[in-house]
């Protein structure tokens, strides 16, 4: 009977780490205004996954929708700050480090409609 417990307490606790570790906040991948150059959609996902720390970028601008424009249209964000300091800095890091890592070129990741 005790066996039988444990076992159901362990199938439950695993349950719920996977549940946890499955989980994604946000978007799956988003679309940010990349000015004259064009979108550029961020795979949110992927991020979250790569980084496993949201704070990461979220120290810079809150977890919301439109957050880099409105920081920008106020006056708290430079416009290239978030992409040149902070996104391709990061790849780049990586890339040095021999780990995948995303575009450090701007072409690479702005799109023209």
């Amino acid at each position: 009977m005790l066996k039988q417990i444990i076992a159901a307490c362990l199938l439950v606790a695993a349950g719920a780490c996977a549940a946890v570790a499955l989980e994604n906040k946000g978007a799956e991948a988003i679309a940010l205004d990349g000015g004259s150059r064009g979108v550029v959609p961020f795979p949110h996902y992927r991020h979250q996954n790569a980084l496993a720390d949201c704070n990461a970028c979220h120290t810079l601008f809150p977890q919301e929708q439109g957050a880099i424009m409105r920081l920008k249209q106020e006056g708290k964000l430079a416009a290239k700050q978030v992409m040149n300091k902070h996104c391709i800095k990061c790849h780049r890091s990586e890339k040095r480090a021999g780990n995948s890592a995303g575009p450090v070129s701007c072409a690479k990741c702005h799109q023209k409609g």
